[in-house]
């Protein structure tokens, strides 16, 4: 078969302290948490998903805080994703820069980009994030958030990549994982993920002098494409093997599994199936309140638990472990 890619599945960061970053995503982005569970790799330490109303593809922004781990603070450079821009509904921007000084957050940047008015500004680890009027977004807002829906955020909208040499990068998208090379402006050129529409969008920008980036807080670690199944990502993954990319075994996520590897400029990408999703595990009405442990954790629950930051209760249900 000839796999294709969907969408921008989602976006996951290294983060500072947890609640700064439950606060900041949900109370000022207005999105929800869809997920509180714990990072595979280290069971100390959480890992939040959110989204739209049940986590959908393309929606998805997700946060490990390793704060009091050890963990420095990352630097942003070449070979990391360094901006995450999330889509607003066209004449939003205004509503956004009342929103953002009313929580006194600094914005570091009004502009355009092809054509599409965005502030940008930073998150409490240091991530810069954008939103960005995007009248195009045909996907629905979370209406049970703090924002209006129709000033909501709808999504991802695109990412910014920052590689030293834009050529290999931009043929390894086309060449083997299928993207269609879009429109370019000054150092950026987009990358289109399927439809040419907001969550479909990697923008690659060249900068030959760039320092590398280094993996941290406040910084990305990867970003994920959407597949639909099983056999469209085993059908990359050999292709990827076919043209000598070294990529992982799939892994099982849980709510979705993933292979990962690093395209040429040193950027590292996850295919991500696009199920079975975030309500395996709990109804949509609760969806993102209790912790949630990886297979074969339960056993360990209580120390787990115990291990993991307080979070403030939110205002209309305790914070739940169980």
């Amino acid at each position: 078969m000839t796999p294709k890619l969907l969408s921008l599945h989602h976006v996951t960061a290294t983060v500072a302290e947890a609640r700064p970053d439950v606060a900041f995503y949900t109370g000022v982005l207005g999105l929800r948490r869809v997920k509180k569970t714990v990072n595979f790799d280290n069971h100390g330490v959480y890992h939040f998903y959110y989204g739209d109303e049940v986590g959908t593809p393309s929606t998805l922004m997700t946060t490990f805080p390793y704060a009091g781990q050890g963990v420095p603070v990352g630097a942003k450079g070449a070979g990391q994703v360094v901006e995450t821009a999330f889509s607003v509904p066209s004449g939003a921007v205004r509503f956004w820069e009342r929103r953002l000084a009313e929580a006194d957050i600094a914005i570091d940047a009004r502009e355009e980009r092809f054509g599409r008015p965005l502030l940008r500004f930073h998150d409490p680890s240091g991530l810069r994030i954008e939103v960005v009027e995007a009248p195009d977004d045909g996907r629905g807002p979370w209406l049970g958030g703090t924002i209006p829906g129709e000033v909501a955020i709808r999504g991802v909208h695109s990412v910014t990549m920052l590689v030293r040499s834009a050529p290999p990068t931009l043929d390894f998208a086309s060449d083997v994982l299928g993207m269609a090379v879009g429109p370019s402006e000054r150092a950026r050129t987009r990358l289109v993920v399927g439809e040419e529409a907001p969550g479909h969008f990697l923008d690659v920008v060249e900068s030959t002098d760039a320092p590398p980036g280094v993996n941290g807080l406040g910084t990305v670690h990867h970003v994920a494409l959407a597949v639909e199944d099983d056999e469209a990502q085993a059908a990359f993954r050999a292709r990827l093997v076919e043209a000598g990319v070294e990529v992982t075994p799939v892994r099982d996520r849980d709510y979705f599994r993933s292979i990962y590897f690093r395209e040429p400029g040193g950027v590292l990408y996850e295919i991500a199936t696009r199920g079975p999703g975030f309500l395996v595990d709990e109804s949509v009405e609760v969806l993102g309140e209790a912790l949630r442990l990886p297979q074969g954790a339960e056993a360990k629950r209580t120390e787990i638990a115990a291990a993991l930051p307080t979070l403030d209760p939110s205002p209309s249900r305790p914070e739940s472990s169980t």
